[in-house]
C-alpha cells in the first residue's frame, strides 16, 4: 500500500512540476483560460496576516480565472502542528509559504521541482543568490518570492554629535568608532554604546550576525548532499578557520579589549537603539516600520551590513520566503501552476511590498523604489545569502552556548566552534 502511494505521489509530482514550469516559462498561458474555475481551487497556508494579502490574492485570482487560490492565515506558534494534523486527516493545504529556516524541516513534505523542468541556469538567472537556499540535490524546494536582508541601521544624531560623517563600511572601522561613541559613567559602566556585538541573549539576531561573519570569509554553515544535511562549521575543507571570526565577535563583550562596547546590563539591542543608547543596530529590512513606530522622533537611516576590507565579494545574511507545493496536495497540477505564476512579477512584487522587504526576482530588483531605505534593501538583497537552518530554536541554543563558552573562558574559540559543529551535525541527523 505504501509503495503504491509513493508511486502515485511521484507521478502526480512529475506531471505537476512539468506543467507548472511550462506555465512559469510562459509556454502555457493559464491566465487567459476562458473557463472560470476550470482547474479548481487550491488552498495556500501561511503566517502572513490575511489583511496584508487579501487584496493581492484577489487581484491574482482575477488575473488568473482558470483557478482559485484560497489563502488561510495560520499562527506561527502552531503552524507545524496544524500542518501535521491536517495532513494526517487528509485536509492539508495544497501550498504553503516556506521560509528558509523551515526548508530542512519540511523537505519531506514538499513536491520539489526537478531540474529537468526548471534548470539550474534558469533558476540562477531568474532569482537572486539568497534563493539558492531552496536548491537541493533532488530538486528545488520552493518558488522564491522575497528576500529580507540583514542591514545596519544607524542613529544619525549620534554620528553627527561625534563628528562622524558617514557610517562604517568595513569592520575594521569600528575599532576607532568605539572610543568616539561609547560613553561610560564615573564607575566605568557603559551608558551609551557604539555597537551591540559580543553577547547572545540581549542582542537581536545574534545568530544571523555571526553566521553572516562566517559566510563573509567564504564559509558555508550547512550543506545538503544526496538528501542528507551536514554541518560545515568545522569542516576541514572550508576556506578559512572560523575561530578568529568568533573571537572578533566576542571581543566586543570583553572588557579587556579596546573594542569593548556591550555587556549584559543593556536591554535588548533593538530597544537600546530605539532609546537612542545605541548608535548601530543590525536588523532586517522588514523591521523598518516597527522601528519607526517604536520611536517616531528618532533620526535614523539604513546602510549596508559592514564588509571585510579587501574582500573579493560582498555578502550579508538574509531570510528568504518561497512558495512550496505540498506532497499531499490533491490538486498538484493546479498548485504548481499557481505557485509558478505567483513567483512572477506582479504577485511577487506586491508580496514583497506587503512584507516590507525586497523581491527575489532579479528583474524586479533592477527597478529600485524611491526613498531613503528601500534602495539599501534592494542592493543588499543582490549579494545576500542564506543557509539551511534545521531548527531555529535549537540552533539559537547552539550558537548561544558557543558564544558564552568563549566569553566565560570555558572554551577556546576553536573548541567552541568544534563543539557547535558537532551539536549541529547531530541536529541535522534528526
Amino acid at each position: 500500500m505504501k509503495g503504491n502511494f509513493q508511486i502515485i505521489v511521484i507521478v502526480l509530482f512529475i506531471a505537476g512540476a512539468v506543467f507548472g514550469v511550462l506555465v512559469f516559462s510562459g509556454a502555457i498561458p493559464i491566465g487567459n483560460n476562458d473557463t472560470p474555475g476550470a482547474l479548481g481551487t487550491v488552498v495556500l497556508w501561511g503566517t502572513v496576516k490575511g489583511e496584508n494579502l487579501s487584496s493581492i490574492i484577489t487581484d491574482f485570482n482575477n488575473s488568473n480565472p482558470a483557478f482559485i487560490v484560497k489563502y488561510v492565515e495560520k499562527s506561527g506558534d502552531t503552524f507545524d502542528q496544524d500542518l501535521l494534523e491536517s495532513i494526517a486527516s487528509g485536509i492539508g493545504p495544497d501550498m504553503f509559504f516556506l521560509s528558509d529556516d523551515l526548508a530542512v524541516h519540511y523537505a519531506n513534505k514538499i513536491l520539489a521541482i526537478p531540474y529537468e523542468s526548471l534548470s539550474l541556469a534558469t533558476f540562477k538567472n531568474t532569482f537572486a543568490g539568497a534563493s539558492e537556499v531552496f536548491l537541493t540535490s533532488k530538486g528545488i524546494l520552493a518558488y522564491p518570492l522575497a528576500i529580507d536582508p540583514l542591514v545596519m541601521y544607524y542613529n544619525r544624531s549620534i554620528l553627527d554629535a561625534n563628528a562622524i560623517v558617514y557610517p562604517p563600511v568595513f569592520w575594521d572601522e569600528f575599532s576607532n568608532l568605539i572610543s568616539l561613541i561609547t560613553k561610560k559613567d564615573d564607575s566605568g559602566k557603559i551608558i551609551k554604546s557604539a555597537v551591540a556585538l559580543g553577547h547572545f541573549s540581549n542582542i537581536a539576531h545574534a545568530k544571523d550576525i555571526l553566521t553572516a561573519l562566517f559566510m563573509q570569509v567564504g564559509n558555508s554553515i550547512t550543506a545538503e548532499k544526496d538528501g542528507s544535511f551536514v554541518s560545515l562549521l568545522n569542516d576541514q575543507n572550508q576556506k578559512y578557520d572560523l575561530s578568529p571570526v568568533l573571537k572578533f565577535y566576542t571581543d566586543f563583550a570583553d572588557p579587556n579589549q579596546n573594542i569593548y562596547s556591550w555587556n549584559k546590563s543593556f536591554p535588548n539591542s533593538r530597544d537600546a537603539f530605539s532609546r537612542e543608547d545605541l548608535a548601530f543596530y543590525f536588523g532586517f529590512g522588514s523591521e523598518l516600520q516597527s522601528l519607526i513606530n517604536k520611536n517616531p522622533n528618532q533620526n535614523f537611516l539604513a546602510s549596508a551590513f559592514p564588509q571585510n576590507r579587501n574582500a573579493a565579494f560582498k555578502l550579508t545574511n538574509a531570510h528568504v520566503t518561497g512558495l512550496a507545493v505540498s506532497a499531499f496536495s490533491k490538486n498538484p497540477t493546479t498548485a504548481f501552476t499557481a505557485a509558478s505564476l505567483m513567483s512572477k512579477g506582479d504577485f511577487a512584487s506586491k508580496f514583497a511590498g506587503a512584507l516590507g522587504v525586497a523581491p527575489v526576482r532579479r528583474d524586479l530588483l533592477a527597478i529600485k523604489p524611491p526613498g531613503a531605505y528601500f534602495p539599501v534593501f534592494y542592493n543588499s538583497a543582490l549579494y545576500a545569502r542564506s543557509w539551511l537552518d534545521p531548527s531555529s530554536k535549537d540552533t539559537d541554543d547552539i550558537f548561544r552556548r558557543m558564544i558564552e563558552g568563549v566569553l566565560s573562558n570555558a572554551m577556546t574559540p576553536r573548541d567552541a566552534i568544534m563543539d557547535a559543529s558537532n551539536k549541529l551535525s547531530l541536529l541535522l541527523l534528526k
